[in-house]
């Protein structure tokens, strides 16, 4: 018997003629995804004339349709899903003229963003990391809400403030800055994360200031307003305010997709002033001929801040942490920038997962992150 004559749902079909509790009893032993081996089986059940399968994974067809098994309510596809794989993905159906898309009824693992929620399909392999959940042993840091008056960006802009568990003003912290900071706390459990991380050694005790953007699509892309914030406002007010470092070395600054080209520029701006950067599947889109990039306005100032970055290379910080999905259509992007930014001599750490452009992707990314910027006991050199 081949490999694929061994799935399950190709020993199902074998059944012919299907009824309902045989379906039933199929669903309740599997569930759905069926994973077996390198391959990914999705079921839909209902009376509908087609099913597809909608996904973000560079590679696969999308939309992926579903057959019908025989004359029955039940729909499959089968896919090939390498070990440790993370994908998200909805379903979409069509009745007659009429059209729906949703999670999967038959999954009830889901992932959550500012755009909603998907289901997830998680790979034989894959793991959420054990970092991730409240650890009852862990002393829980503090959260802070402060507002600053900024003349940059002319108005009054919240921020949050991570102080570490046993913070104590007579010792001096790092200093983390996160774009899309409630996007970070909110989807990637950032507080537990350095609650944990700090607990276990992994991580040294540090200060973050998650930040909101205002205009994300207009201030993160290259945008001279939010760089001076950042530089000029935000960072030496919290010197004043806080025990910080107040050293480039002990400085960093993260984002992921459009927060990630707002870190770099952002450095690239005032080369020295941040020690280091974390870039998660950071949208550093650029064109090599011609001006079609693909992305649509706007690209347009990212685009061009990439190809003048690209032309003109220099080192604006020391060391860059960068993870991108593979499964995701920036990973040529971020990979074709990793030798750019190694020539300048920048020390560089590039690392990828099995996942796509989603932040429980950048939340996995974190541990390794955190701990190469910011190494505790336990993390004694640089990888």
């Amino acid at each position: 018997m081949s490999p694929r004559d061994r799935l399950a749902v190709n020993r199902l079909k074998a059944k012919l003629p299907l009824d309902g509790p045989t379906i039933d009893r199929f669903i309740g032993r599997h569930g759905s995804p069926i994973i077996e081996g390198e391959r990914a089986t999705f079921l839909f059940r209902g009376e509908v004339d087609e099913v597809w399968l909608r996904h973000r994974v560079v590679g696969l067809p999308d939309p992926m349709a579903l057959e019908r098994i025989g004359d029955s309510d039940l729909w499959a596809v089968t896919t090939v899903l390498p070990e440790g794989s993370r994908v998200e993905y909805q379903l979409e159906i069509r009745k007659g003229e009429s059209y729906e898309r949703f999670n999967d009824p038959l999954n009830t693992r889901l992932a959550h963003s500012p755009m909603g929620s998907s289901s997830v399909c998680a790979a034989f392999g894959y793991r959420v990391p054990d970092w991730v959940s409240p650890d009852p042993e862990a002393r829980p840091g503090e959260l802070v809400d402060e507002v600053i008056q900024s003349k940059a960006l002319g108005r009054d802009q919240p921020v949050q403030i991570y102080l570490p568990a046993r913070y104590n003003r007579a010792q001096r912290y790092p200093l983390l800055v996160v774009h899309d900071g409630p996007d970070y706390l909110a989807y990637t459990s950032m507080k537990t994360v350095l609650d944990n991380l700090i607990h276990r050694l992994d991580v040294d005790p540090l200060v973050v200031v998650f930040v909101p953007p205002g205009d994300r699509l207009k201030e993160y892309p290259n945008h001279a307003p939010h760089a001076r914030f950042i530089t000029q406002e935000l960072v030496p007010l919290l010197n004043e305010r806080l025990p910080l470092i107040d050293t480039p070395e002990a400085r960093s600054l993260m984002g992921s997709s459009f927060g990630g080209v707002a870190s770099l520029s952002t450095a690239a701006r005032y080369p020295g002033f941040f020690g280091s950067l974390m870039l998660q599947s950071a949208s550093l889109v650029s064109t090599d001929i011609g001006f079609d990039h693909g992305g649509g306005p706007v690209f347009d100032p990212v685009v061009k801040f990439v190809n003048g970055y690209r032309e003109k290379p220099e080192q604006v910080v020391d060391r860059i942490y960068m993870t991108c999905g593979v499964y995701e259509p920036l990973i040529a992007p971020n990979r074709s920038m990793v030798p750019v930014l190694r020539h300048t001599g920048t020390k560089v750490h590039y690392t990828e997962s099995r996942d796509g452009h989603n932040w429980e992707n950048w939340r996995d990314g974190l541990g390794g992150g955190l701990s190469w910027l910011f190494p505790g006991p336990q993390k004694f050199v640089y990888e």
